[in-house]
């Protein structure tokens, strides 16, 4: 496994903790806190199954689904900062991480695509 294999999952093991530390203070706005809570730590998640996919295929949709759930945390850090749950400090480090995550996704699913597209064309 890689170096930028093992950021990417301490990137997420951090961020999933640092929600989920920042949320337990949160008071009010439960399911919200909730759905950020689970999109979070999905991130990391679905990237750990990655690890074991069955195929190419499986192993590009696992990163997919990461890729949502980043996005989806999104949607959730804004409205609690919109709530006023969130200071703007706190929600800029939150936005910040989860970005890092997102493009650091987005690349790993460009490369996974291209290297499939690669092995498929030299099967042909």
């Amino acid at each position: 496994m890689t170096d930028s294999k093992n950021d990417l999952r301490e990137m997420t093991i951090s961020f999933a903790l640092s929600v989920s530390d920042i949320c337990d203070e949160i008071k009010g706005c439960r399911s919200y806190v909730d759905q950020l809570i689970r999109s979070s730590s999905s991130i990391g998640a679905n990237l750990y199954e990655a690890k074991y996919a069955q195929s190419r295929a499986d192993f590009i949709h696992k990163l997919e689904i990461s890729l949502k759930e980043c996005s989806e945390s999104e949607y959730w850090l804004e409205l609690l900062y919109r709530k006023g749950k969130l200071t703007e400090e706190t929600y800029k480090q939150l936005s910040h991480a989860r970005g890092t995550i997102q493009r650091k996704l987005i690349a790993s699913v460009t490369t996974a695509k291209k290297n499939s597209r690669r092995d498929h064309e030299s099967v042909l």
